[in-house]
């Protein structure tokens, strides 16, 4: 005969049970209703760089490519560009003279591959993804990464230029770290694209911020928050300073808002929201964050006006200022 003291409890652990599968179904059931985009493929991605950068992507894109090759394709476009003093050949160093970069990719299966703390490598994100695919890790850092690199083939490049070196060398004079918004500190090209097949990837890739300490990461190579892709809801990057993104895994908040029912501008906007909520000083610096949901609606938001995002669509690339929390 079974005691009323285990009948009780038995039903209180079923009823436990029930509730919380209620609970999981109504959280299903807040999944923002979206149609997936298929045959038109999309790129979004940060800053005025961002334009060839998706003009490249747009190309595997309007063939039939694949997203993972679009995105890592499109990156490597700013980070090959020695003029762009904060992606790849041409960085600023940080405050010991080192170029140090760090990037990461994620593609529509889940999958991801990162590397932080590379030098001498012109294209980290190509190594990230590398890892992504011939390794059982997701990150790589410093010497380990770059010993990987040289093992798949990648050569070994001086990446820093004259002209970085005379910014060193200008900024030693006082060596005071004083990020400038929209300026040092607009350190990053993110993208995130959809294929024609309607899947979702993306690749952020940085040089970081300029005279940062001697092995200072960002949240560039961090997935979750630099990047973060779910193919069954969306994707988001962010750009700016990475200490305030890794502090609230703003990527993954803004795809995790969007899973809930935010539009991609309205998740973007409450990411930026969580920052100023939480970060004493956020005032100080700049965070943009970009967004993309199935369905192919996008959405960008700053702190400080200035950040702009390139995309394109329908075979049109533009390059639109984001809203941001201040105004002009």
């Amino acid at each position: 005969m079974i005691s009323r003291r285990k009948f009780l409890a038995g039903s209180v652990v079923a009823t436990s049970g029930l509730l919380l599968n209620q609970k999981v179904s109504a959280a299903a059931e807040k999944v923002a209703p979206t149609t997936p985009l298929k045959g038109k493929p999309i790129i979004i991605s940060t800053w005025r760089h961002g334009l060839p950068a998706n003009e490249v992507a747009a190309k595997i894109l309007v063939k039939g490519g694949r997203s993972l090759d679009a995105v890592e394709a499109g990156a490597r476009v700013p980070e090959a560009d020695p003029n762009i003093m904060t992606v790849g050949l041409g960085g600023y160093p940080d405050r010991d003279g080192y170029v140090t970069l760090d990037a990461c990719i994620m593609d529509e299966k889940g999958n991801a591959g990162s590397v932080t703390f590379l030098q001498d490598i012109v294209h980290p994100v190509s190594v990230a993804r590398k890892v992504m695919e011939d390794t059982p890790h997701v990150m790589l850092s410093g010497e380990g990464a770059l010993q990987f690199a040289l093992e798949k083939g990648f050569k070994k490049q001086n990446l820093l230029t004259d002209k970085a070196r005379e910014a060193w060398e200008e900024w030693k004079k006082k060596s005071k770290y004083e990020p400038v918004i929209n300026i040092e500190n607009h350190d990053t090209i993110s993208m995130l694209a959809i294929d024609a097949n309607g899947d979702l990837s993306g690749a952020c890739t940085t040089s970081g911020a300029a005279f940062k300490m001697h092995g200072r990461v960002g949240d560039s190579p961090i997935i979750g928050a630099g990047l973060f892709c779910d193919n069954e809801v969306g994707g988001a990057a962010s750009t700016g300073m990475g200490e305030l993104v890794m502090k609230t895994v703003g990527s993954f908040l803004v795809v995790e808002l969007m899973r809930n029912g935010m539009s991609p501008q309205q998740a973007c906007e409450e990411a930026v929201h969580r920052i100023a909520k939480k970060i004493p000083g956020y005032q100080k610096f700049q965070i943009g964050y970009i967004a993309i949901n199935k369905a192919g609606e996008t959405g960008a938001y700053c702190i400080h006006p200035g950040f702009n995002y390139a995309l394109w669509k329908d075979g049109q690339n533009t390059l639109t200022d984001a809203k941001s929390l201040f105004k002009k």
